[in-house]
């Protein structure tokens, strides 16, 4: 690890341009332990507060340094929102989720190995370098999104579930506050694959939104290689409600496929208005994976994503093969 300079800010505006925040720390520490990132300056933003959840506009807002924990703990969240509070524990180890924030979970980087050793060329880590992944060990990389200049995945499970729960982002900066719809809120790698999310320097995230409670069935799996402690090869969100015996509404995201948690609108208007069915959730399928582009070694996505989604569309629906 390289030195670096550390401060702890008293309010936002102590946060300039050139510093690198860290709240839990559970994944800067790993980055510049390793040298992907050698940040000159950090700033602690733990003495901002931002720790409360709270009942806005019969939605939930949740501050940006809530520990995952108790996010998935909240009594509200559990009953209205139990898709968050699931796809947290998903994730890393109840060590970790002590630490972790929310703020800090949504701006968490790629797991892409490549971006993670410094002597591989990444135009992610390094611009400009060239893409190691498109022609080495790609397993675990995009098959939605992508370029010829990344292929990296985002590797979290919040932010998946809360694209499906429909939530947004309150970011914080010295011109005052934004609010942006958590979809807008990743980018996909395109021609500037090294900038994550729409984050100037110096903002930061201050809170998370949900909109008021949908009810019906909210579902959470995640495939991955091992069943604790490691990232999803592909991950499904769903949000479903059914009134008289079709599916009213239907909101779902994919974690682990793209450069950013992926939705795709024209999956979901395929189910609304019709009745759950085997067939009705193969066409969903079809639609979402017809889309897809595997890279040399991770073809095997694409059918694994396709029954992970058929399978949790038939769990939130009752509805048996």
């Amino acid at each position: 690890m390289r030195p670096f300079e550390y401060r702890r800010a008293t309010k936002p505006s102590d946060i300039s341009a050139a510093d690198r925040i860290i709240a839990g720390g559970t994944n800067i520490l790993d980055l510049m332990k390793l040298e992907v990132e050698v940040p000159a300056q950090i700033i602690d933003i733990n003495p901002l507060g931002m720790t409360e959840i709270s009942e806005i506009d019969g939605g939930l807002r949740i501050g940006a340094m809530v520990r995952n924990t108790d996010c998935a703990a909240d009594a509200r969240v559990r009953r209205d929102y139990p898709l968050l509070a699931r796809a947290i524990l998903a994730g890393a180890s109840p060590q970790l989720r002590n630490r972790a924030t929310t703020g800090g979970n949504l701006c968490q980087r790629t797991r892409c190995s490549y971006f993670m050793q410094p002597e591989a060329r990444c135009n992610k880590r390094d611009p400009g370098t060239g893409c190691d992944a498109l022609h080495g060990v790609n397993r675990s990389h995009a098959i939605f999104g992508a370029s010829e200049n990344c292929i990296a995945t985002y590797p979290g499970d919040m932010a998946v579930a809360l694209l499906a729960l429909g939530a947004s982002v309150e970011i914080l900066g010295r011109t005052g506050t934004r609010s942006v719809p958590i979809g807008d809120f990743h980018r996909l790698p395109e021609h500037q694959p090294a900038k994550d999310n729409l984050l100037e320097p110096g903002e930061l995230i201050s809170s998370v939104t949900l909109p008021p409670a949908m009810g019906g069935a909210q579902i959470y799996r995640k495939v991955r290689d091992r069943s604790s402690f490691a990232f999803a090869l592909v991950s499904v969100a769903a949000a479903i409600t059914i009134a008289d015996g079709r599916i009213r509404h239907a909101a779902l995201a994919f974690g682990s496929v793209a450069h950013k948690p992926w939705q795709d609108p024209a999956v979901e208007t395929a189910l609304v208005g019709q009745e759950p069915s085997l067939k009705l959730f193969a066409q969903a399928a079809d639609l979402l994976v017809g889309k897809a582009k595997a890279q040399s070694g991770n073809a095997f996505k694409i059918p694994l994503l396709r029954r992970a989604l058929i399978a949790v569309l038939s769990e939130a629906t009752n509805t048996e093969a």
